[in-house]
């Protein structure tokens, strides 16, 4: 079997059947995944993408792309592999002081520690990161105190690091002055107000930041510098969140074909109306027009090349996809489709929600179109 296969049975053996545990949280969720870590390790499929230097296996992004998708059949498969902490570990790997790199990169990897990213504030819109309120003050002994609040913050009440969003110079809405702070959640005035569940799912929280004294070489990248960091950053991410969707859409439509062909009417297979045939060919269809165009925004970041047009292509089809599959899913099902037998619900929740978080599908749409419109 070959290694995407290997992902992907682990995927379906192990970590579907452990999702009820996992999505409820708790200590119970925390010894269950570290159960099926300790097990990616053994069958060494642990931090397939991770840098080698890190404790990571180093695949490259193209030859990963076809793994992420199998991860990303479950919400927890990227966690359960070690592939989770991707993107803080590059950053603090590219971006970090010595004293970072040396002390959190390679626990982080490990699985041995967890971090979030905290970029957007309330009444603060996520799109428009010049107007950041949260910030940084020089504490005169080469420290920093931050303060400031922040929301939809993933996995923020487990995490051990959060790399906070500041403005260190001039005010909102400047264009410079921005700077990234890598701080530890167990530092005095930081806490957690609230879960934030989105459409009733847990996992997003609001943090604040009461003067929080950061080290100095806890600066990630330059002062001031920030969107440089966080545009690397999210272009990456947002590749990835796409493979992750395509694998949830695959998910969905399995589901959905076999519904179809076993589902048994007074008249014959649910399969046999055509309706149903229609939902089974419009999802289709939306799954084999979508992965194209996300590998080509793989490709392209894979080589070094500008991939803002692609990644935008890229991030509205995914989650469209997601959403539009997951819903024909539920349609077939019926009632079936709304309940607790089946991770309908969950896929339609990620993908409805995916159109609003990590960019609207407005924002992506206006961004790529005048890209477009300037190079015509």
């Amino acid at each position: 079997m070959d290694l995407r296969g290997r992902v992907a049975e682990f995927v379906r053996a192990r970590v579907v059947p452990c999702e009820p545990v996992l999505e409820a949280g708790g200590t119970e969720a925390a010894a269950v995944l570290r159960r099926l870590q300790g097990e990616a390790k053994a069958e060494g499929l642990w931090a397939l993408p991770l840098p080698s230097e890190l404790g990571g296996q180093a695949l490259p992004l193209r030859s990963y792309a076809h793994v992420a998708e199998a991860e990303g059949v479950s919400d927890h498969g990227p966690a359960a592999l070690g592939s989770a902490p991707l993107l803080d570990a590059l950053m603090l790997w590219r971006h970090g002081s010595a004293t970072v790199r040396a002390r959190y990169a390679e626990r982080l990897v490990a699985g041995e520690i967890r971090a979030c990213y905290a970029m957007t504030e309330p009444e603060v819109p996520g799109t428009d990161p010049f107007l950041t309120t949260t910030r940084a003050v020089p504490g005169g002994d080469g420290t920093w105190r931050v303060s400031g609040r922040k929301w939809f913050t993933s996995g923020a009440a487990d995490a051990d690091l959060v790399t906070v969003l500041a403005r260190t110079d001039g005010a909102p809405p400047d264009r410079e002055g921005l700077s990234l702070f890598l701080v530890p959640t167990r530092s005095p005035g930081l806490r957690v107000v609230r879960e934030l569940p989105v459409l009733g799912a847990g996992g997003q929280w609001e943090i604040e930041l009461d003067g929080v004294v950061v080290d100095g070489d806890h600066l990630i990248g330059e002062r001031g510098k920030a969107l440089d960091v966080a545009g690397e950053r999210l272009q990456l991410g947002r590749t990835l969140r796409c493979l992750r969707w395509l694998g949830q859409a695959s998910r969905a439509f399995d589901l959905m074909r076999s519904r179809a062909m076993t589902r048994v009417r007074s008249h014959g297979p649910l399969g046999d109306l055509q309706l149903v045939q229609r939902h089974v060919f419009e999802s289709l269809l939306a799954l084999r027009t979508t992965r194209p165009l996300v590998h080509e925004a793989v490709a392209r970041l894979d080589a070094g090349l500008d991939a803002h047009v692609e990644v935008g292509l890229a991030k509205v089809a995914a989650a469209r996809t997601l959403q539009q599959v997951a819903d024909a899913a539920i349609q077939i099902h019926g009632a079936a489709g709304l309940g607790p037998d089946t991770a309908l619900p969950a896929l339609f929740r990620t993908g409805r929600a995916a159109r609003i978080l990590d960019g609207p599908d407005e924002l992506h749409i206006t961004s790529v179109a005048r890209r477009v419109l300037r190079t015509a």
